[in-house]
Order: structure tokens, then C-alpha cells, then sequence
């Protein structure tokens, strides 16, 4: 009872944390993705389902939040695989450096799938279901700037979230 208590107090402390900006905490304008960074806290040691389902949940949390087009819950189920993938095939240890490297590269894989999402909703909604080449141009670009700071930001802030779940996971397992 207590662990589920910690879990779920941690997913709401990082969806409250989500539209804080506080001062060092950004870089051109992007703030850490909180939500994304406790994906991959949970999913290192957890199975491909489980960490689909945390970032399911997760991912309908922040839309809640925000706009549900596009959504962030595509992008945080694959992370979540990913990461659960990433362990199981002993690519990785458990230290920080290890967890920010994967924080990175699942932060520019959640940016992708955002920018393909607006790419594709954009499409959509202006009646035509082939865009123009300078749209989706427009959006790439912009979100090669959005992927590299959130990547960035938030992997430098991902021991932050990881060190004490980990340590309180590990404590309940044993």
C-alpha cells in the first residue's frame, strides 16, 4: 500500500512540477519533461507491458493537462517499451549516466513522435490529406530545436527523479 502511495505521489509531484519554470531550470525556453524522465525511472526495471501501461497512464495525464492533439500518450508508451527493451537486453547499468543517456534519447524520441503527430494533424485539419513539403519543413525544424533542449534539459535532470525512486523501489523489493 505504502509503495503504490509513493508512485502515484511521484507521478503527481512530476505533473505538478510539469508547468513550473523555475529559474535554471530551462534552456531556450524548454523545462525538463518531468513525466518522461519517471517513464524511464519506472520502466528500467520493469517489463515492456508495464512500462507501456505507466506510460499510457502517464502520457493521458499530461494530456489532461494539456491539449490531447497531439497526444503525449503514443510517445510515452514507446518510451516506455523502449526503455523496458533497452534493460532487458543488458544494453545498460543502473547509474546516472546510464539513465541520462537513455532520458536523452527517449526525449528526442518522444519529440519526433510529437512533431509527426502536428505533422500529420495539421494535414488533416487544413482539408488536405497530402501537406505541403514547407509545413512539415516548418515543424521539423522547429522541433529539432524543442527535441535538443528537452533531451538535454531533462537528462540533466533525470537523477533528480531517479535516485530517490530507485532507492525506494529497491527498498520494497527487498
Amino acid at each position: 500500500m505504502m509503495n503504490w502511495l509513493v508512485t502515484v505521489s511521484s507521478v503527481l509531484l512530476c505533473l505538478l512540477l510539469l508547468p513550473m519554470r523555475l529559474p535554471g531550470m530551462e534552456l531556450a525556453g524548454i523545462a525538463p519533461n518531468w513525466l518522461l524522465i519517471w517513464v524511464v525511472a519506472w520502466s528500467i526495471k520493469r517489463t515492456a507491458v508495464q512500462g507501456a501501461i505507466a506510460g499510457v497512464i502517464v502520457g493521458l495525464l499530461q494530456d489532461g493537462m494539456t491539449a490531447p492533439v497531439p497526444s503525449h500518450t503514443l510517445s510515452f508508451a514507446l518510451v516506455g517499451i523502449m526503455t523496458a527493451r533497452l534493460h532487458k537486453q543488458r544494453y545498460l547499468q543502473e547509474d546516472f549516466i546510464s539513465v541520462a543517456l537513455i532520458v536523452f534519447g527517449m526525449a528526442a524520441l518522444a519529440e519526433v513522435m510529437m512533431a509527426a503527430q502536428i505533422s500529420i494533424w495539421s494535414a488533416a485539419i487544413s482539408g488536405k490529406y497530402t501537406a505541403t513539403t514547407s509545413n512539415f519543413g516548418e515543424i521539423w525544424t522547429y522541433y529539432q530545436r524543442i527535441a535538443l533542449a528537452s533531451a538535454i534539459v531533462s537528462s540533466l535532470w533525470a537523477p533528480v527523479v531517479y535516485y530517490p525512486l530507485n532507492r525506494w523501489w529497491k527498498k520494497m523489493k527487498d
